[in-house]
């Protein structure tokens, strides 16, 4: 009889609706932290900032205290339920109150958090919600020092989560609660595991089920074990097995299974799905990277997070919008600097196949005057629990590979070295089936902790030539024999506005940053790391322009402006391009560069075809074999007024450009 009721327990949880989810973007009242007047007020929806100011190249924009306020209904039927508030991202400290009672204080900007507000609010009522949030520099809270905007707001989706008294757990830092573990990865087996942390009240009883779902939703694994819950959060692991596997290979075929996980009580039943990319990798110190045995070159490239107009408050579009970008210049690979960027943009770069490197604000003082460690607990602690957020929060993208720990930092005054080992145990402990890496700038003892490391490099712009990098690569090969080494970082500004017959390297720190010597760098740099297969990784800086407030070069104050694209995205630069011809070989394209500037003598046409023929008012100048997708044409002569230029490769769409020729030009 006994048996027969849990049956019948179990069909009724069934028909209960899982977990139930409020969105809390709109309708909020904001109020900068000196406001004085009453019932003054701005009324914004999230993903929101307040330092427009920022963008405006205003090097001292306002960091410091703005406040959200709003009122929220709570669902009759919530009734019973325990109730939570999710937050997905508030830069940087986050003061949360609940009908003017303090509910607590998150201390990062870059990763989500949950506050539990049960027995706070009552279902079918409202409550006065405040978020009161700082984005003035703390020295106890990372980073303390950057080369990026720190937008202030809460520039990521907010929500209110009902869930029942047994769940999957939202209070382990900010994470989904359930971790999944790839063991064997071959094309005929796989195993892993799911670690499920449930949380209910003492002496309840549930069932948690794991379900494996290919892409289609059919299911090909599941598991289900039993738990008794002890009032606070215990832990469930259950092995996972699927055959012949369709392994996630990347950008080739970047499949995705799903594990659904399902806590059945007598209340109801939870549920939650996380992704599960089936893969394994090394990293070899001669041979470079490898995905399910194969030897994958990684083309990356670097991505901050804001853009202009709109800082940091991006919606889903503009994070889609992006990766299709990336995926068009044949990206594989993405550094996602200098910070863990939301969930969204994880879930592209599994979808889309990137490897990731993903990483925490351990951000150094790069050439500027200020530290990027303080030597007390409370920085040290706060470290840690961002390293613990990036983790746990992201365990499950198979597009992870790489976990960064720091960015340019510097073994003088507090020594960061002791620190950043605490920080390497403590990522091994957390995840030992990824690698850890790091963004140098310098020599020294820090660039021997991480399990891989990379640099920083700008030859041929803050000095040198762009051909040094060859003999850089080769002399780090050679002087860290047996690590891993790579390229972090590696770009020049670049402004469609400034354009010259022939480039020549410009200053750095000028106002003049010439299109086409951006384009010659990166042309320059690319063949020495094409020629390098030793290298494991190389991520040109930048994948898009970006806000840099304190900055005064390029084509306008508070950018930087060596993106690839344009901070709008509306202009793809002709290094894009360049790029697109090595990289992207399914879509036949030709582009003439230098198409902004001045009429010259020389075309220069961009292509991934085998040959391209070169038009001058109808009449062909003949084709021409490229060589790493560049195509030239000397000698080339204009008639005085338009001339109508084109690029015809086969099976390519012709580019045509109308250059303009003053008389005497040529």
């Amino acid at each position: 009889m006994r048996y027969l009721m849990v049956i019948w327990m179990m069909a009724v949880a069934g028909t209960v609706t899982a977990r139930e989810i409020v969105s809390l973007n709109k309708g909020w009242r904001f109020t900068m932290g000196y406001e004085t007047r009453k019932n003054v007020y701005a009324e914004v929806n999230l993903p929101h900032t307040w330092n427009r100011d920022a963008l405006a190249g205003k090097a001292d924009y306002y960091r410091g205290v703005g406040n959200y306020e709003k009122r929220v209904k709570v669902p009759g039927t919530w009734a019973g339920k325990r109730v939570f508030l999710r937050f997905k991202g508030v830069n940087s400290v986050a003061n949360v109150f609940v009908n003017g009672r303090h509910v607590g204080e998150h201390r990062g900007g870059y990763t989500a958090f949950a506050f539990e507000i049960t027995g706070r609010v009552k279902a079918g009522e409202e409550f006065g919600l405040l978020v009161r949030v700082n984005n003035a520099l703390q020295l106890d809270v990372m980073p303390l020092v950057g080369d990026f905007n720190m937008y202030g707001g809460i520039y990521r989706d907010a929500e209110m989560v009902a869930v029942e008294s047994a769940h999957v757990s939202l209070m382990d830092y900010g994470s989904p609660g359930v971790y999944v573990t790839t063991g064997e990865a071959t094309a005929e087996r796989a195993t892993g595991s799911a670690r499920v942390l449930v949380s209910g009240a003492a002496g309840e009883e549930a069932t948690v089920r794991a379900r494996v779902l290919d892409a289609g939703g059919r299911e090909v694994c599941r598991r289900e074990r039993g738990v008794r819950c002890d009032g606070g959060t215990s832990e469930v692991t259950m092995e996972l097995e699927v055959e012949r596997p369709r392994l996630w290979q990347g950008r080739e075929d970047p499949y995705l299974y799903a594990v659904e996980v399902e806590v059945r009580s007598e209340g109801g039943v939870d549920r939650v799905r996380e992704r599960w990319g089936i893969r394994r990798f090394e990293v070899d110190a001669e041979r470079g990277f490898f995905l399910n045995g194969r030897r994958v070159q990684l083309r990356g490239v670097c991505r901050h997070q804001d853009r202009a107009e709109l800082g940091n408050a991006l919606l889903p579009m503009h994070h889609r919008e992006d990766m299709e970008i990336m995926r068009e210049m044949g990206a594989n690979a993405a550094r996602l600097a200098h910070y863990p960027q939301d969930r969204l943009v994880h879930e592209l770069c599994d979808e889309y196949g990137f490897v990731v490197w993903a990483e925490i604000p351990f951000v150094g003082p790069g050439g500027y005057r200020d530290k990027g460690f303080v030597d007390q607990e409370s920085f040290r602690a706060n470290g840690r629990q961002q390293l613990r957020e990036l983790i746990r929060q992201n365990y499950n993208h198979p597009s992870i590979c790489f976990w960064g720990l720091f960015n340019e930092l510097k073994e003088e005054g507090d020594n960061p070295l002791e620190y950043l080992r605490e920080l390497q145990e403590l990522a091994r402990q957390e995840d030992p089936s990824r690698l850890t890496t790091g963004a140098s700038n310098q020599g020294g003892a820090l660039n021997r902790v991480t399990d891989l490391i990379a640099w920083n490099l700008y030859f041929g712009w803050y000095g040198g030539k762009p051909s040094s990098i060859g003999a850089w690569a080769d002399r780090a090969r050679e002087e860290y024999a047996g690590v891993p080494v790579g390229i972090s970082e590696y770009g020049a500004g670049g402004s469609i506005l400034h354009q010259e017959e022939s480039p020549s390297q410009p200053s750095a720190n000028s106002y003049w940053h010439p299109e086409g010597w951006q384009a010659y760098f990166h042309e320059e740099h690319w063949k020495a790391i094409d020629e390098r297969p030793f290298l494991w990784g190389t991520f040109a800086w930048n994948m898009f322009d970006f806000g840099a407030a304190h900055r005064t070069e390029g084509e306008i104050d508070g950018k930087n402006d060596k993106g690839l694209v344009t901070f709008d995205r509306k202009v793809k630069k002709d290094a894009f391009y360049f790029y697109k011809a090595n990289w992207n070989k399914e879509e036949p394209f030709a582009h003439i560069a230098g198409r902004r500037g001045p009429a010259g003598p020389r075309v220069k046409v961009y292509s991934n075809c085998r040959e391209v023929e070169l038009l001058v008012n109808g009449r062909s100048l003949g084709k021409r074999r490229g060589d790493r997708g560049i195509f030239s044409w000397e000698g080339v002569a204009l008639v005085p007024g338009p001339n109508r230029v084109t690029a015809r490769a086969r099976g390519a769409a012709d580019d045509t450009v109308v250059f303009f020729s003053e008389p005497g030009s040529n």
